[in-house]
């Protein structure tokens, strides 16, 4: 008789401890959200960001609103006329996309003379992706595209309004067949940017303001993640990894897979995972949600971004550029800030680049400056392009400076060259 009690006590206590390690396991501690994770759903560590979500960080880098009669003005993110437009076209339906040449479409000459709405999305965005922040039908060929620039017109004497969406590979352009806006709803987006700055439409494809343009300068301060904050985010184990110093004063943590560079003169990160996953075709939506997904649970984010992303190499090269007001923030070899640059492979990260330093948003100084526009900053385009290089694209952003506790946010004109090079003028 005691050998059995004996027996179903040993059971019952088994059981217990099978149980305990259940949700050990599987569960967290009070609650019942499952921590078994696969390489791309990654843990959550220490919270030192704020979370978000993609379709916050997809969105136009540019708004240019065509009046007409070659008359132009353009709208910046965080604009009010910006984001009341944008919102109401992620509230309409577009649908029954019809595959056109670029040549069939005579795109300069359109937005010269017909009045409309163009978005740009600089190096573009998967469809997959932007079918996140707009109501876009589903089509087999149009799926598989990637769109740098949506432009929505209404031509004289016709009763519909038109909707084109141009591939970022530069010779196709889907024209959506439905789409339920009317003339009239063109016209009164296009009558928001009548008053606004007038801009001209340059013989590059690029905008300039005919007059000097309002903005703001601002000194913010700054706080830091430290290393150890970063050491315990991105590594299972920070107690197995050993510190390596290197000739140039950065410093390298590495537990023999992964590998975190510090340069601290910079206050700027470097983590590589060179556990690259069996080759496969490349997926860029899969990767941007993977991406997004990893730095919410590895550092998080402060401030807004916008998503840029590109494909090399088998791989997805992401970075996310963080504003501030209407402008990005310049990332520069001589300045690293304001960005947060990731290569994935297979919906898993290999690389990872982010500054330690933030934005303390809020307790800034800020002044009002003006920044060069018309024949002065024409002329200064022309200086520094010279007689050999293309210019493709002009726009304002801030070049941070260092200030005592914080951040000098310096308003310029970055000018964008065609082989990718950029400079600014003021």
């Amino acid at each position: 008789m005691k050998e059995r009690i004996k027996s179903l006590v040993l059971a019952s206590l088994v059981a217990a401890s099978l149980v305990q390690s259940y949700f050990l396991i599987y569960r967290l501690p009070g609650g019942g959200d499952s921590i078994v994770t696969s390489e791309t759903n990654y843990v959550k560590t220490e919270n030192m960001g704020q979370e978000r979500d993609i379709e916050e960080l997809i969105f136009p880098d540019q708004m240019m609103i065509h009046l007409g009669e070659d008359k132009h003005t353009v709208f910046y993110p965080g604009n009010t006329f910006y984001q009341l437009i944008y919102s109401r076209l992620q509230g309409r339906t577009f649908d029954d996309f019809q595959r056109r040449t670029l040549q069939s479409v005579n795109w300069d000459q359109i937005r010269k003379d017909n009045p409309g709405i163009e978005l740009s999305f600089k190096e573009g965005i998967p469809v997959a992706l932007l079918q996140r922040v707009m109501r876009l039908g589903t089509d087999s060929l149009f799926q598989g595209e990637t769109i740098n620039r949506i432009a929505i017109y209404t031509a004289k004497n016709e009763t519909k309004a038109h909707a084109l969406f141009f591939s970022a590979k530069g010779d196709v352009v889907y024209e959506a067949a439905q789409a339920d806006l009317t003339v009239q709803d063109v016209q009164q987006h296009v009558d928001f940017g009548t008053n606004w700055t007038p801009y001209t439409l340059t013989e590059g494809g690029y905008y300039i303001p005919a007059e000097p343009l309002d903005a703001v300068e601002a000194d913010v301060p700054t706080g830091q993640f430290t290393v150890e904050q970063m050491q315990r985010s991105l590594f299972f184990d920070p107690s197995m990894t050993r510190n390596i110093r290197e000739k140039d004063g950065s410093e390298i943590y590495t537990d023999s897979k992964r590998s975190l560079q510090v340069k601290q003169d910079q206050r700027w990160i470097s983590y590589t995972d060179p556990a690259a996953p069996p080759a496969g075709q490349i997926d860029a939506a899969k990767d941007a949600l993977s991406a997004v997904d990893f730095v919410n649970q590895h550092g998080g984010w402060k401030g807004r971004s916008r998503m840029m992303l590109d494909t090399v190499d088998n791989k997805t090269q992401l970075e996310f550029q963080q504003y501030y007001g209407s402008f990005p923030i310049m990332d520069s070899v001589q300045f690293r800030f304001g960005t947060i640059s990731m290569e994935m492979q297979q919906e898993t990260v290999s690389s990872y680049e982010r500054s330690l330093e933030y934005l303390n948003e809020g307790a800034e100084t800020k002044k009002s400056v003006k920044l060069s526009g018309g024949d002065k900053l024409k002329a200064l385009i022309e200086k520094v392009a010279g007689e050999n290089r293309q210019v493709v694209d002009v726009y304002p952003a801030y070049r941070p400076s260092t200030i005592e506790g914080g951040l000098k946010l310096i308003p310029v004109w970055v000018i964008r060259f065609s082989n990718g090079e950029e400079t600014t003028v003021s």
